[in-house]
């Protein structure tokens, strides 16, 4: 939806957020959700944000062409990149992810969920195992501090998008891993893995390659979010980069080219397009690609997101402002 539009919507959706803080308001539509198993305090942090259940279709098993044979995308598109050893590179492109929000897949014997809520600018790619069960994944239609809810479709728990941290249900309390993948701009997956795959159009009937939500990252305050803003007078939907329980401002690592510490090595290039800036997902601004590595030069799990929704999760998370 235009930023006008979200912004009509968030005032509706607040004036009904009293009525929805008690779970009774969702029993019709989630029977077999056990509502009596939570982590959230608070039932007014959860609200709808619009969709209901699965009107954000997930895709499963997608399908992929040879990335070679890719003439839709422009170069500084943002992917989600997956590369796993011994199997072949593949890229899934934001243009689908902000229509569909996940992705249930599996990179050879691995099953995995690549996800990206756009609210939060949140691409973070999950293992959907979970003990001895894999789990597949739907979108909720829910928000928490304006992050995706996602739920299982095999217990229907809730799920928190930004962590991977069940939240309601029989599953709450169990963490997801994470999987390292990073986003990075089409022509840069490219230029590395000329033999790589890439997720081939979905078959539904959706504006892909556009914007919804036109300079929503140049926002002064986040969809319908109620929680505080974060410290330092960091801008709220400014990018920072977590890792783990820390985060580096995305304009740090911009300026300083290369930052090492906490035992990682982050790097920032250019080459990607912000997903939420212009109508036209290709058209947007720069704010280049940020790599994590560890001591041995191995991909590290992380996330690059907005500010406030860091300080919502994190809330005793460490900033690392430099000197």
């Amino acid at each position: 939806m235009r930023l006008k539009s979200m912004i009509l919507a968030a005032t509706i959706a607040v004036a009904g957020i009293a009525a929805q803080a008690d779970p009774n308001f969702w029993r019709h539509e989630w029977p077999q959700t056990d509502f009596s198993r939570t982590s959230v305090d608070n039932w007014v942090e959860i609200m709808s944000g619009g969709p209901p259940k699965d009107g954000i279709p997930a895709l499963d098993n997608p399908n992929f062409i040879a990335a070679a044979d890719e003439t839709r995308l422009g170069s500084r598109e943002p992917v989600i990149t997956v590369e796993v050893p011994g199997e072949t590179p593949r890229a899934y492109p934001i243009r689908y992810l902000t229509w569909h929000e996940i992705v249930n897949d599996e990179v050879g014997d691995i099953p995995v969920a690549v996800t990206f809520c756009p609210l939060c600018n949140s691409g973070i790619t999950f293992d959907r195992r979970v003990g001895d069960q894999v789990l597949s994944f739907g979108v909720s239609g829910k928000l928490r501090f304006s992050d995706m809810v996602m739920y299982d479709r095999e217990t229907e728990s809730w799920w928190q998008q930004a962590i991977g941290e069940g939240i309601v249900g029989e599953m709450t309390g169990v963490e997801l891993a994470q999987f390292p993948s990073w986003m990075e701009g089409w022509g840069e997956f490219l230029d590395r893995n000329p033999d790589g795959l890439v997720m081939d159009t979905p078959s539904w009937p959706r504006r892909y390659g556009s914007n919804p939500y036109v300079r929503y990252d140049s926002s002064q305050r986040p969809f319908l979010y109620n929680g505080e803003m974060p410290p330092h007078d960091i801008p709220a939907l400014a990018r920072v980069v977590r890792v783990g329980e820390a985060a580096w401002p995305m304009q740090r690592i911009r300026d300083e080219g290369v930052v090492t510490e906490n035992g990682v090595t982050l790097t920032w290039s250019e080459g990607q397009a912000s997903a939420l800036d212009s109508a036209t997902i290709d058209k947007g601004r720069e704010v280049g690609t940020v790599r994590v590595r560890n001591a041995a030069g191995d991909n590290v799990p992380h996330d690059v997101m907005f500010a406030f929704a860091f300080h919502a999760f994190f809330p005793d998370g460490e900033w690392k402002l430099g000197s």
